[in-house]
């Protein structure tokens, strides 16, 4: 069995897989509460109950202790609160020597917002409804005591289920709900619904990480932040899918998911092709993918870069079991569709090679590459998309299919990379519009790394030693600590990012470089050792910043350690 994985729930929620809630202080963007909250994902962020643990009416300082399957609230005489996920849907609360509050979190109830709290004359069940989500909270007690506080109150009230103001041992569960649900029952006490919990964790992360040893230790975290940022089915996803975040980047983006795919491959093959595939269910007529997609939520106001071949042929390479001829057909007219998109509706007339709109297209919102141009013919996408068209072609082959107009746009659109993006010392972006060649200081233009041997030697080697300027101690900075325009929590325009660091990767192994593939990955690796699994990291001092709980971070972490221990990046 696996130890037990203790975190800071104030950097990563207490989560199960499945579940579309959790418990934590973070209720919002960059906003943490003094109280743990319960905060629903369904409809975006909201913090729906805070949770106060309470003695005779007065608040009780505690510690917080998470790990797996279980969170305790501990205060300084050893009396305790304990949570623990009965399922995706409900949540089991027990005390002893502690009360515990549940509160109505919103600012008030109007005609329009915040939630309203009522007694089910059915069961006896106090139900909080919230506007925010949609969904209801019912509170069943199993144990001692509980008392409502502002039941049936309309507008600005106190409204809170009280449980265990005696002062005796209580137990409550607290469901998230739609309109009716069966009374709760449970054939587990609360210790057995504890051991499930970890034992699942056990074979979700034996699956995805079997190869974890001393010298991958963040190896069970890594799996834990993939485990409980996944939700069921609901809404606008169909398929089982790993969030981004159960913090406010509570998404799925068009790339983010390609990385989560690639750590689920070998272990989870199934669950792993859902990933992948969880935006092409949103494809729209021209054939592009949305930007984003959530429970209640499908952007299309910007779209992601075309890694999706580059995805596909890393994924095949550990995916647990072979891809049958109906995947492979509804994958080859998904990706041809997607490469349509970028090719009939991406190039301006008479230019072979495709353009982002705006820096979010290319994941890389406010990189230096797009601050004299927006609209930029940029060299990361001309080579991502030949990696695309290349695998289009060979898919091509595999189904039987005709392939060559995908070999022939290949090659129309790796010359023109070649002879219009490289200026002899480096790659540079172009404005669409104005022709303007763009700054040059990004981590963005080394990108084309990973076209391997289609690059000329020379621009090989050239790419390699730009690399180097990009280098700190914990990996690769997406712009240079010397550069007049490095902000160290400047997004991307100076932190180490997990998606990049694998691209690096990759490229450098591609290129014939692998010994500096293996230092990169070495240092990204021990950067999430150090410093958890944050949307990304300042590049001098390697501390985590925003989301700490990120689920692609953790992806890469264990495709790189995976790699590792499999000798495809040899040491430390």
């Amino acid at each position: 069995m696996t130890a037990a994985v203790s975190f800071d729930v104030r950097q990563i929620p207490f989560a199960t897989r499945g579940s579309w809630f959790d418990l934590s202080p973070v209720v919002g963007l960059h906003t943490t509460a003094d109280d743990l909250h319960l905060v629903s994902h369904v409809g975006g962020m909201h913090a729906v109950l805070a949770l106060q643990p309470v003695r005779e009416g007065r608040p009780v300082a505690t510690e917080w202790l998470a790990t797996q399957a279980e969170l305790v609230w501990r205060a300084a005489d050893g009396a305790e609160v304990r949570a623990a996920f009965d399922g995706p849907s409900a949540v089991r609360l027990r005390g002893s020597g502690l009360a515990l509050r549940l509160g109505d979190a919103s600012a008030g109830l109007t005609p329009f917002t915040g939630t309203y709290l009522f007694e089910d004359p059915v069961d006896g069940a106090l139900v909080f409804t919230s506007y925010e989500t949609g969904r209801r909270y019912r509170v069943t007690t199993l144990a001692g005591t509980v008392r409502a506080e502002g039941a049936e109150a309309l507008g600005r009230a106190e409204r809170a289920v009280l449980a265990g103001a005696d002062g005796r041992p209580w137990e409550v569960v607290v469901e998230e709900t739609t309109t009716a649900a069966p009374a709760y029952r449970s054939e587990l006490s609360f210790d057995q619904v504890v051991a499930r919990t970890r034992r699942a964790f056990d074979e979700y992360a034996d699956a995805i990480a079997p190869w974890r040893t001393d010298a991958v230790p963040a190896a069970a975290l890594a799996a834990y932040v993939l485990w409980s940022a996944t939700v069921a089915p609901a809404g606008e996803l169909s398929r089982e899918s790993v969030l981004m975040s159960k913090h406010w980047m509570d998404k799925v983006w068009s790339w983010d998911h390609c990385f989560t795919a690639l750590a689920l491959a070998e272990g989870l093959p199934d669950l792993a092709i859902d990933q992948f595939l969880v935006p092409f269910d949103h494809q729209d007529a021209a054939g592009a993918l949305p930007d984003s997609v959530t429970h209640s939520e499908v952007l299309y106001n910007y779209v992601k870069p075309p890694i999706h071949g580059w995805a596909l042929t890393r994924l095949r390479e550990s995916l647990g079991r072979p891809l049958e001829r109906a995947e492979l057909t509804r994958i080859h007219d998904h990706l041809a569709r997607w490469t349509r998109f970028w090719l009939d509706h991406r190039r301006r007339p008479g230019h072979p090679l495709p353009y982002y709109q705006h820096g979010n297209d290319s994941g890389w919102d406010n990189a230096t590459t797009f601050d004299l141009d927006r609209v930029v013919e940029s060299p990361d996408l001309a080579a991502f998309l030949v990696l695309q068209l290349e695998v289009l072609a060979d898919l091509a082959t595999e189904l039987d299919l005709p392939g060559e107009q995908w070999t022939a746009e290949r090659d129309r659109v790796l010359r023109a990379l070649l002879s219009e993006l490289w200026t002899g010392a480096s790659f540079t972006a172009v404005g669409a519009l104005s022709g303007r060649p763009s700054t040059t200081s990004s981590l963005l233009l080394v990108l084309p790394l990973v076209l391997g041997d289609r690059l000329p030697g020379p621009v090989r080697d050239r790419l390699v030693e730009r690399l180097a300027e990009h280098l700190t101690d914990h990996g690769p900075a997406t712009e240079p600590v010397t550069s007049p325009h490095h902000e160290s929590d400047g997004y991307w325009r100076g932190p180490i990012w997990a998606p990049s660091t694998a691209l690096v990767v990759d490229g450098l192994q591609a290129c014939g470089y692998a010994e500096l593939a293996d230092t990169v990955s070495a240092r990204f690796r021990r950067l999430c050792e150090r410093s958890g699994f944050a949307e990304n990291f300042d590049a001098r001092t390697g501390a985590g910043l925003r989301d700490r709980a990120y689920t692609w971070t953790a992806a890469v972490y264990l495709w790189l350690a995976a790699r590792a221990v499999d000798g495809a990046v040899d040491g430390r």
